[in-house]
């Protein structure tokens, strides 16, 4: 009764001007795609939204679990209309024991390829072009292991053609004293020659569910942020930040680093109040947290602001009940445009959990003027009480606003077209560069417009199981007058740049900007 009337009232909910709107689309779909299987699967669910036959339009690979992945083509008929797909033909892409995937260009031929998660050995999908991919695994050097692989994220080393990538992984499935204290360790694989070589090893492992590359100390080379479940480290892990470059190491409490241990589920980095350094997210049980560096920058102290920001999400925002939350996928992104970042939270029950919440709907947190985030899901009408996994919010058909994907474990993919009333000004830009590092990941961009100046890193990893790779988006408000310069990976800071706003931008390194249209 009680999930009926919610789910009625949020139907009822007519959102005032300038509340966030968002229009449900997953029956449109070709096919009601699942995330599913037992408890090898409990945790992943991500979808990968990347350009796969470079239309402009960005297409999706949503992970099936012990069904098949799948491979959605973006088939919009026009800038501004209601985003559609259909399915690809990709049989290589019909992967089962599927849990995550990244795009990024591993061998630096401009074409955007995929790293599957699996439980099980992973897979290496190159793209060929229209949405067509071969296996690359061996080709590559790349060992796919057998573990049970939950988190991934990639950077391009000092002077690297191709990219250093880590692979999380979860429990030892193999080891009879589990799953309780048997984390798996991790891989990291550095570039050599063509390909790669035998992978270091992480260690130790703390049943990883998230990994970023992050500059969080704007020195200008990336380290990773390594996000860990509690439940099956019980007591001797925590969340984890290991230099990579020039060689691996964990930073100590002795440096800086303060022990946190968390049920870390997503990880998402955003600056949001305008230093130049990211505030870094990370889902949980109970508590969402929400990190600031402290002090001047020399060392990783990172304090949380998320009851100071109303970022907990602790309870869920909607029903009758009182149990906590279980928090996944993690994203911001400003959805009214108003020039202020917002977070999506997926939200749900690792299965039958039964001291966390049942019915835990996802949660909207829209930024206001003052920095806090108030709730705004049951409004929206994005307040899905299923067991949300992965997620991702992306603009589907090009009309400036952020749409949202949504997988969830045990019931069907949602697909939500943004239809924000009132929404403000936008711009979104996309980098290029000569080299192995086509799509320049690693590079910073400041925006500035309005009297108001924004910072974003172009990563490769975070989220939960899954992440994008296309155009950074810019909710701008009510300012004309956009400009923009990069820093790009090796360092170097290019010249400022005026943009108008409303258009999509590419910014190749040591080119003119140039305003991008789509293909139909």
């Amino acid at each position: 009764m009680r999930r009926a009337l919610a789910a009625a009232l949020a139907l009822l909910a007519a959102p005032a001007a300038g509340e966030p709107a968002f229009r449900d689309l997953t029956e449109a779909l070709p096919v009601a795609h699942v995330y599913d299987g037992d408890w090898a699967f409990y945790v992943g669910g991500g979808v990968a939204v990347f350009d796969c036959d470079d239309d402009g339009y960005l297409d999706l690979y949503a992970a099936g679990g012990a069904g098949p992945a799948r491979l959605f083509v973006n088939r919009t008929a026009r800038a501004g209309a209601p985003p559609a797909f259909g399915l690809a033909d990709a049989p290589e892409a019909a992967l089962t024991d599927v849990t995550g995937a990244y795009p990024l260009d591993l061998d630096g031929d401009g074409r955007l390829d995929l790293f599957v998660l699996r439980s099980g050995p992973n897979a290496v999908l190159r793209g060929l072009g229209g949405c067509r991919f071969e296996r690359a695994e061996a080709a590559l050097g790349i060992a796919p292991g057998d573990g049970w692989s939950t988190a991934f994220a990639a950077a391009w080393g000092p002077g690297d053609e191709r990219p250093t990538l880590a692979v999380g992984n979860y429990v030892d499935r193999d080891d009879p004293a589990g799953p309780f204290g048997t984390c798996d360790t991790h891989q990291l694989f550095r570039p050599e020659a063509d390909g790669y070589g035998t992978p270091e090893i992480i260690a130790p492992g703390h049943c990883t569910l998230a990994m970023l590359f992050t500059d969080w100390s704007g020195r200008g080379t990336p380290d990773l942020w390594i996000s860990n479940d509690r439940h099956y480290y019980v007591r001797d892990g925590q969340e984890q930040l290991f230099r990579v470059w020039p060689r691996l190491a964990e930073w100590r409490a002795e440096e800086g680093w303060e022990r946190q241990m968390l049920w870390g589920m997503g990880l998402a980095a955003r600056d949001i109040t305008g230093d130049a350094r990211p505030e870094i997210a990370v889902t949980s049980m109970a508590d969402q947290k929400l990190y600031e560096l402290q002090g001047d920058g020399a060392a990783p102290r990172f304090a949380s602001i998320a009851f100071a920001r109303g970022t907990t999400a602790h309870r869920p925002h909607t029903g009758d009940e009182g149990r906590p939350s279980t928090g996944w996928h993690v994203e911001f992104g400003d959805v009214d445009n108003n020039g202020r970042d917002d977070l999506f939270i997926a939200k749900g029950n690792v299965n039958q959990m039964p001291d966390m919440a049942e019915f835990d709907p996802d949660n909207l947190l829209m930024q206001q003027p003052d920095g806090r985030f108030v709730e705004r899901a049951s409004v929206a009408g994005v307040a899905s009480g299923a067991r949300g996994r992965g997620a991702a919010l992306a603009d589907l058909n090009r009309d400036g606003r952020l749409d949202l994907v949504v997988v969830q474990r045990r019931a069907p993919m949602k697909l939500h077209e943004n239809v924000t009333p009132d929404a403000g000004g936008w711009v979104a830009l996309r980098l290029a560069q000569p080299g192995g590092n086509r799509f320049a990941v690693g590079a910073r961009i400041e925006l500035e417009a309005g009297g108001r100046t924004w910072f974003r890193e172009v990563q490769v990893g975070g989220g939960h199981a899954g992440g994008q790779a296309g155009h950074a988006h810019f909710g701008l408000g009510s300012a004309e007058e956009v400009r923009a310069r990069v820093r790009w990976p090796d360092g170097e800071i290019g010249p400022w740049r005026a943009l108008g706003p409303g258009r999509f931008w590419l910014l190749e390194r040591g080119m003119e900007p140039v305003a991008e249209a789509a293909a139909r």
